[in-house]
């Protein structure tokens, strides 16, 4: 009959070290391997899905297999984006700028469609016309309460009715505060430029301390010293009137005297 106590004080069995060797060999692989599989496979599946939205608009006699007879993936992205700059480049000139206007003036008039346009539209922009819209810098600030301090970035400072319905005398920045481990979606702050504290590393590494919850720390973390706390004023020299107190000076005399 067993005890509990003989679980407790029987040896444990250690494990093999050829067993570990090769698990631990397993796993660094599986990191190099995983990355490069997920991104391959990814592009792999988007190049699919245009080619088999593209190609069936090309004409049989544009497309290379007819001539080679060999189905050559990517063959859509190339006519993709062809047909994008084109669009691109009449779109910049004049009958092209007149076309698109009367194109969005005939998609106003309908009740449905205007708002799917304007939505998508806005989000285009947004999206790919970001040439001069990056965030600027990494920060801290205090979220959700006074002492957790929480990542966000910089995206501009505040302006017109924001800037003058916020009741403080001093600059404001507007904040983006990305969740984890979807920085995609957050929360905008609007802080006094004294309570966001800028970071030194870039934002592509805050990016990734965001997305793997911690765990992965841009390179040079730790190697620089501290970084300077801001301490109140009263707090950073002893009173005058403490340093000329004449008890304090009367302290080592009594201590000469009992010795």
């Amino acid at each position: 009959m067993t005890t509990p106590f003989d679980d407790a004080t029987a040896p444990k069995k250690r494990r093999h070290p050829v067993l570990g060797g090769l698990r631990n060999s397993f796993l660094a692989g599986l990191i190099v391997i995983a990355p490069i599989g997920l991104t391959i496979w990814l592009i792999w599946t988007v190049v699919g899905w245009i080619d088999g939205f593209v190609l069936p608009l090309v004409p049989d006699r544009f497309l290379p297999e007819q001539y080679i007879g060999i189905n050559l993936r990517g063959v859509g992205v190339i006519f993709f984006l062809i047909f994008t700059v084109l669009v691109g480049w009449v779109a910049k000139g004049f009958i092209g700028r007149s076309l698109l206007r009367w194109a969005e003036g005939v998609v106003e008039t309908l009740p449905v469609v205007r708002s799917v346009y304007s939505g998508l539209k806005q989000i285009a922009e947004t999206v790919f016309n970001q040439a001069d819209r990056n965030f600027d810098k990494a920060c801290l600030v205090e979220y959700p309460r006074k002492g957790i301090w929480a990542i966000a970035f910089i995206s501009s400072t505040a302006k017109g009715e924001i800037d003058q319905g916020i009741p403080v005398n001093e600059q404001k920045v507007s904040v983006f505060l990305p969740t984890t481990p979807n920085p995609t979606s957050g929360f905008l702050l609007f802080l006094p430029r004294s309570d966001v504290i800028e970071l030194d590393m870039t934002v592509e590494d805050a990016a990734k301390l965001i997305i793997s919850a911690g765990l992965v720390y841009p390179s040079g973390v730790g190697e620089a010293g501290p970084r300077e706390v801001r301490a109140p004023a009263a707090a950073s020299a002893p009173p005058k009137d403490a340093a000329k107190d004449p008890a304090n000076d009367a302290v080592p005399e009594r201590i000469e005297r009992v010795s």
